[in-house]
């Protein structure tokens, strides 16, 4: 299991205890350590798994909203809690994480759904995800790999010019 997947995992675990729990915001950091603790003890992410979390839940109004309005048959208290975390976490990553190409978003979604939801969690979740890309404007899909890397390479000279610029100040 690659270390995005296992942090991926871990978020739905989050997410998943803290929804069923009544998404009480002062149990997150709790449930983030207890989760790495009992599923990866010695697993560093680099801070993935809490920007998932935190980004999910920052933004959980948009995200729900379009859950409702792409589940049309499902509203969003009768779809399972795996399917409506994995659905969380697959939007956030889909719509705000700039650093995930939007399919990789989707794909990760789609086998953590798999591995963790029913028989027909994969085709739900890829269903619901695909009509939200399908609506996203051209500029923000990032599927292109190689105008991805060139983006963050871009990114990555610009911050090291403003750092040389602040340290010969």
């Amino acid at each position: 299991m690659s270390n995005r997947h296992l942090a991926r995992t871990i978020a739905l675990q989050t997410l998943f205890a803290w929804d069923f729990n009544g998404k009480k915001s002062e149990d997150l950091n709790f449930l983030i350590k207890n989760n790495f603790i009992h599923f990866a003890p010695n697993f560093d992410d680099g801070g993935f798994v809490e920007e998932l979390i935190s980004g999910t839940v920052e933004h959980l109004q948009e995200i729900d909203s379009l859950i409702s309005r792409h589940a049309t048959e499902w509203p969003l208290d009768q779809i399972t809690w795996v399917d409506r975390n994995v659905l969380r976490l697959g939007i956030y990553e889909l719509l705000y994480s700039e650093n995930i190409p939007s399919r990789v978003a989707i794909n990760e979604a789609i086998e953590v759904a798999k591995n963790f939801g029913s028989d027909s969690s994969g085709k739900f979740i890829n269903g619901v995800l695909g009509a939200i890309y399908a609506e996203l404007p051209d500029e923000k899909k990032r599927d292109n790999k190689e105008e991805f890397e060139e983006k963050k390479r871009q990114a990555a000279t610009e911050v090291s010019v403003s750092e040389a610029n602040s340290q010969s100040l």
